[in-house]
C-alpha cells in the first residue's frame, strides 16, 4: 500500500481535530454545573481542575485508541482513505496507541518539525511513526455498485 502524503494526513487531522474538539466541548459543558457555570480554574477548584484535565486526556486517548485498535482508522482518516497500522500490517495495540500519541505531541512541539520529517524520510514517516513502529497508508478506493435505471 502506498504511504500517505503530508497534505492528506493534515486533512485527516483537521477532520479528526474538529470531531475531538466537539467531544471535549460537550464534556466541558457537562462539567460546568459543578462550578456554577464558571470556568474550571485551579485556584477555585483544584481537585476538579485535575479531574477535568485527566478526563480530557482520557477521552483523547479513548477517541484514537478505540478507532485505531478496532479499525485502524478514525472517521477523519476514513474520509481521506487512510489507515494506521503497525509495520507488520496488524492493527495497533493500546500500547502502540499510547506511544504514538505521546510522540505525536513531540512531533508538533518544535514547530511541526516531526511532521515535516516526512518530506525527507524515504518511507514518509513522521517522528511518531518511527518511534511507535507504525505507518499510515492510503487505502484502496471502495467501488460502489452503480444504480440501475
Amino acid at each position: 500500500m502506498p504511504r500517505a502524503t503530508l497534505l492528506r494526513r493534515l486533512g485527516a487531522m483537521l477532520y479528526d481535530g474538529l470531531l475531538l474538539l466537539a467531544l471535549l466541548m460537550v464534556t466541558t459543558g457537562l462539567l460546568l454545573p459543578l462550578t456554577g457555570g464558571e470556568a474550571i480554574a485551579g485556584s477555585n477548584h483544584p481537585v476538579l481542575r485535575l479531574t477535568y484535565q485527566l478526563t480530557l486526556l482520557a477521552l483523547t486517548f479513548a477517541f484514537f485508541g478505540l478507532f485505531w485498535t478496532r479499525r485502524g482508522q478514525t472517521l477523519g482518516m476514513s474520509s481521506w482513505r487512510l489507515r494506521v497500522e503497525r509495520e507488520d500490517g496488524q492493527l495497533l495495540t493500546w500500547h502502540d496507541t499510547a506511544v504514538r500519541l505521546a510522540w505525536s505531541i513531540l512531533s508538533w512541539l518544535p514547530a511541526g518539525l516531526g511532521f515535516l520529517w516526512m518530506l525527507i524520510d524515504r518511507d514518509r514517516r513522521a517522528w511518531h511513526d518511527i518511534q511507535s513502529g507504525t505507518r499510515v497508508v492510503v487505502t484502496e478506493k471502495v467501488q460502489r455498485p452503480q444504480r440501475r435505471g
